[in-house]
């Protein structure tokens, strides 16, 4: 399925960007197969890649992505403001109604795997309109339901064909060498861990001046202004299309025996094929304990935010906040995303001058080193979110809970930014598996908290009448410390885990014959990248 797209060939300074690009076009040998058919090569069309592109132009893609992936996010947090209006439009019980912003995100998280082949052999554009298109369309028999069932069947559609970072990020090794990614990977994850922040802030005006219908139409508005975005500003990345583009050009220009990568392979759309593609994130998020255990971490950190979705109306409903304010109050955890993305620019900075200096200098562990300063941040958010929480009758003022949840924000976005990071520098060629796991696993427990969130804070300070909002939130906070464990434990003994692995093992192996594995194999296999290379 997916070409290997990253030979070594002599590099030079972009004048554009500083990053590094190949010599021209002509420099490079033609390949000539067995039957006489010439074969063109990435090398061979160089500068009409997405590498290739200005600065500003990957920058207004990957605006334009940015907002996708928000929109996609978005959709899946919403849902949330719709669960009171709809207990009552259908005479339905909180939990039922619950049911469809889980079924969104476990198959969500399905959906981002299942795009991914199609985006590398059909191209990312083609897949991401026809994945936004799907989302859009399935948002009209929800909005228009005579009954619930509806719209749990509609729902569970729509997360299907949300192809989320199995697309966006992939777009990202479209332009991006693998050494000079990382200002645009923190950009893509903020997208992603931002609509979800996004989407109870405008949900919350919606709920309260709106009926539950326009929970839907406002998607639908959002996902269809992307979409058209992304039609007209957006063109095709993926490397591969764009060579078979090319060799189409040169044929009707008379070299009648050229042709494109894709052109020349057989049997593209065997199922074998695509199944074990589907089948390696799921593989490595099983053998891999690197990737199992930095997964959990992310998609435990993940679910808090949708645990968050549920706690927020009994926590400051003590304060008087009303529908909208409690929305608002979603506003010092997007801060703290923001705070977070541009925490780690020095951080990325200092690492491309030491690889430009020397490419072996950095063991894969430096990009988990910001981590272990703001993970903490994690269970002193929640341990202080839980305490504060006791509401003016202990004379507490409402900004404190709000000054924790900044800091869970921060440590939220900085999980996800480096275990992502972490895993491309660490799996070179099957990186895009190991962070294909990485989302499903956030996607997957975000799923699972939409429907446990509820009961758990009604239920476990049950015992404790005077401390009920306080003991469920203690409990995620002695959760987080068992989780944050392991990156404390890679970073020490990273090299060792990796030592043992069948895939870090096989990178190796190619870097020892003078490869640049860790490069192809994050171009060849993009299209598996989740919210968030």
């Amino acid at each position: 399925m997916a070409d290997a797209a990253g030979k070594d060939s002599a590099m030079e300074k972009s004048a554009d960007d500083g990053s590094p690009t190949r010599d021209s076009d002509n420099n490079e040998e033609q390949k000539v197969r067995e039957d006489g058919k010439i074969e063109l090569t990435e090398e061979d069309c160089y500068k009409k890649l997405g590498f290739s592109y200005p600065t500003w132009k990957k920058w207004m893609i990957l605006s334009v992505i940015f907002a996708v992936q928000v929109s996609m996010n978005f959709n899946t947090s919403i849902y949330s403001n719709a669960v009171t209006p709809l207990t009552v439009a259908f005479k339905i019980s909180g939990q039922a109604a619950r049911v469809g912003q889980c079924v969104y995100l476990v198959t969500y998280a399905f959906g981002c795997e299942l795009w991914a082949p199609w985006s590398e052999d059909l191209g990312r554009w083609p897949i991401l309109q026809l994945s936004l298109f799907l989302v859009n369309i399935w948002q009209i028999p929800c909005a228009l339901a005579p009954n619930y069932s509806t719209i749990i069947a509609f729902r569970f559609l729509g997360g299907l064909s949300s192809a989320g970072g199995s697309v966006t990020l992939g777009m990202v090794a479209d332009m991006w060498e693998a050494d000079d990614q990382q200002y645009a990977v923190a950009f893509i994850v903020l997208s992603s861990v931002g609509g979800s922040a996004v989407g109870p802030l405008v949900g919350a005006f919606v709920e309260r001046w709106l009926s539950w219908h326009w929970n839907f139409w406002v998607q639908l508005i959002f996902g269809g202004v992307v979409q058209l975005a992304h039609f007209v500003l957006v063109p095709e990345t993926r490397a591969t299309i764009i060579v078979d583009r090319e060799a189409k050009e040169r044929r009707k220009a008379g070299e009648t025996n050229i042709y494109g990568p894709n052109e020349l392979q057989e049997n593209r759309f065997e199922f074998k094929k695509i199944l074990v593609i589907w089948a390696r994130p799921f593989e490595m998020f099983i053998r891999e304990p690197i990737v199992l255990c930095l997964s959990l971490l992310s998609g435990f950190s993940d679910a808090l935010i949708f645990t968050f979705l549920e706690s927020y109306q009994p926590v400051y409903e003590q304060w008087g906040f009303g529908t909208t304010a409690q929305g608002l109050a979603f506003i010092p955890i997007i801060i703290g995303y923001f705070l977070s993305y541009f925490s780690f620019f020095p951080f990325i900075h200092r690492h491309r001058q030491i690889r430009r200096k020397d490419p072996d200098a950095l063991q894969p562990e430096a990009r988990l080193y910001w981590l272990l300063y703001l993970a903490p941040l994690e269970f002193i958010g929640l341990i202080g979110f839980a305490w504060t929480t006791l509401g003016p009758a202990y004379h507490v003022h409402w900004i404190a809970p709000m000054i924790f949840s900044m800091l869970v924000g921060i440590a939220n976005y900085a999980i996800y930014m480096a275990t992502i990071d972490y895993m491309i520098a660490s799996y070179g060629p099957y990186s895009a598996s190991a962070t294909g796991g990485n989302g499903f696993s956030r996607d997957f427990l975000a799923g699972i908290a939409a429907m446990y969130s509820t009961p758990f804070y009604t239920d476990v300070g049950n015992g404790h009448a005077k401390y009920k909002l306080e003991w469920p939130t203690t409990v995620l906070a002695g959760l987080a410390i068992l989780v944050t464990i392991p990156i404390y434990v890679f970073y020490w003994k990273g090299p060792i885990v990796r030592e043992k692995s069948k895939f870090a093992q096989t990178l190796a192996s190619d870097r020892k014959r003078g490869g640049r594995g860790d490069n192809v194999g994050v171009k060849a296999e993009a299209g598996h990248m989740e919210d968030g290379p």
